[in-house]
């Protein structure tokens, strides 16, 4: 391009409303939004999280509200996370056919059918006495293999109740093939992975840590998730792994903090990339708006853009019904 100013001038195509809405290389629609929820055993009304205003943990009969409004949005996907009454060392709620989460999903697989996709997030650590995410050795170290049976029978466990996707969440070596291998052996052939392959340990997960109560008891999960100065290409090895293994999708998490590794992914791999957009995301946008000191619906809408340019498929929000219904107005 050879002309300059003045005959150049970019400002032409940013001029009005209905320009920039033409011209945009960057557009959300509903269906790229996953809402992710929380469902906890014995509660009789929703429990409102603290640290994420707007956010509850549902009982089976909110949660079925949630969704069927999530789906008249037009939202494409909710997550399901759940809380149960009792806790133990191996996590026996996470595969109880009669646990929290797999009698939510049999509640919503009846309901919702095709309006949206039914996911779970596969991991221990809500379901643990001291919130880690695998079984743990006597020294306390989290055992990654015996750990990888724990993850194929929840997954199971899921899929029979109706789960759509599983979305191993734990950064155990090998769960993707664990988990495929235990699906596929039980008739769910069909059922997809979404991988949490590059899942840091990050200090934007803290309101989740509330939501879900799954506080590491002891230490943290720096042993088993990316660290977030750790070595170039890290991230992409584990997305080749879970690849082999047999992953049909992968993830990135959290969203902002790592858009420079959400794109690396998206060059890289031919298959659908999501980004979590986390706890600690969401809450510091809600914080800092309900103090007046940003514009609550440009920042939420900017920080999604952002997620999407950066090569986001799928966007897991907390804002997902809210922004659906924004973007269908």
């Amino acid at each position: 391009m050879n002309a300059e100013f003045p005959a150049a001038r970019p400002r032409r195509l940013r001029r009005t409303a209905s320009m920039r809405r033409l011209v945009a290389g960057t557009r959300l629609h509903p269906a790229d939004l996953i809402l992710p929820v929380f469902v906890k055993e014995g509660v009789a009304d929703p429990q409102p999280v603290a640290s994420m205003p707007g956010v509850v943990q549902h009982t089976r009969d909110s949660l079925r509200k949630a969704v069927h409004e999530a789906a008249e949005a037009g939202v494409g996907g909710v997550i399901l996370f759940g809380i149960p009454l009792h806790k133990d060392a191996r996590g026996s709620a996470a595969d109880d056919p009669q646990g929290v989460v797999q009698l939510a999903l049999a509640d919503l697989a009846s309901e919702i059918g095709d309006a949206l996709v039914l996911m779970t997030d596969t991991c221990l650590d809500e379901y643990t006495d001291h919130g880690h995410c695998g079984l743990l050795t006597d020294s306390g170290e989290v055992d990654n293999d015996a750990t990888l049976e724990r993850y194929a029978s929840a997954a199971v466990a899921q899929a029979r109740a109706g789960s759509r996707v599983i979305a191993p969440s734990g950064m155990m070596d090998g769960q993707v093939g664990a988990i495929r291998r235990a699906l596929d052996a039980e008739g769910f052939a069909d059922v997809p992975i979404l991988a949490y392959s590059a899942k840091y340990a990050s200090a934007f997960y803290g309101p989740f840590r509330d939501a879900a109560e799954c506080a590491p008891q002891f230490g943290d999960r720096s042993a088993y998730q990316q660290d977030p100065a750790g070595p170039v290409g890290e991230a992409l090895r584990e997305v080749r792994l879970d690849l082999a293994e047999g992953a049909d999708a992968v993830m990135v998490k959290p969203a902002l903090p790592y858009l420079d590794i959400l794109r690396q992914v998206r060059d890289t791999v031919e298959v659908p990339v999501a980004a979590y957009q986390v706890s600690g995301e969401y809450a510091m946008i809600e914080a800092a708006a309900a103090n007046g000191w940003i514009d609550r619906e440009r920042t939420i809408m900017e920080s999604l853009v952002a997620i999407r340019r950066a090569g986001a498929d799928m966007i897991l929000t907390y804002w997902a019904t809210e922004v659906a219904r924004r973007l269908r107005a």
